[in-house]
């Protein structure tokens, strides 16, 4: 599986994901909830508010964004949203996620967030965590001790 890491974008593994609830959705139909749409859309602006805040610090820090070349980080970015998760634009997909199974309205589409969470916990986090390890030391060890992973 280590050929997989780092050359799936986060945001093309949230599609799938999104894809396979919608398919699982229209297939199994017999758990449907009823959840309001307003819930459905407060969650999407949430997942792209807290993505969003997380590009921002980068930009601020004049570090790469690009998920899939880590090792091309220039600096640890501690401050803002990072300040509680260590992954904010990876919990933005998650609640983007979470307002689409909203949307879908089907219990079964809600079983599919843990993927999302394993793939880029394997796929993404933990490469970069590698990286992020070998360049900076006991300055991510340290972070990595005060602040969660996700939230």
């Amino acid at each position: 599986m280590e050929w997989l890491e780092l050359r799936i974008p986060p945001p093309l593994q949230a599609a799938g994901v999104a894809g396979l609830m919608w398919a699982i959705s229209a297939a199994i139909t017999v758990w449907t909830l009823p959840i309001p749409q307003s819930v459905s859309l407060a969650l999407f602006v949430v997942g792209a508010v807290v993505s969003a805040l997380g590009v921002i610090e980068f930009k601020k820090a004049q570090t790469t964004v690009n998920p899939l070349a880590p090792q091309e980080a220039s600096s640890l970015v501690m401050t803002g949203i990072y300040r509680w998760s260590r992954n904010p634009m990876y919990v933005g997909l998650g609640f983007v996620l979470l307002g689409w199974a909203c949307w879908l309205a089907n219990g079964v589409a809600f079983l599919m967030l843990p993927l999302f969470v394993l793939s880029i916990n394997r796929l993404q986090i933990v490469p970069e965590e590698r990286h992020l390890q070998a360049k900076f030391g006991d300055e991510f060890a340290d972070y990595s001790t005060k602040v969660r992973r996700w939230i």
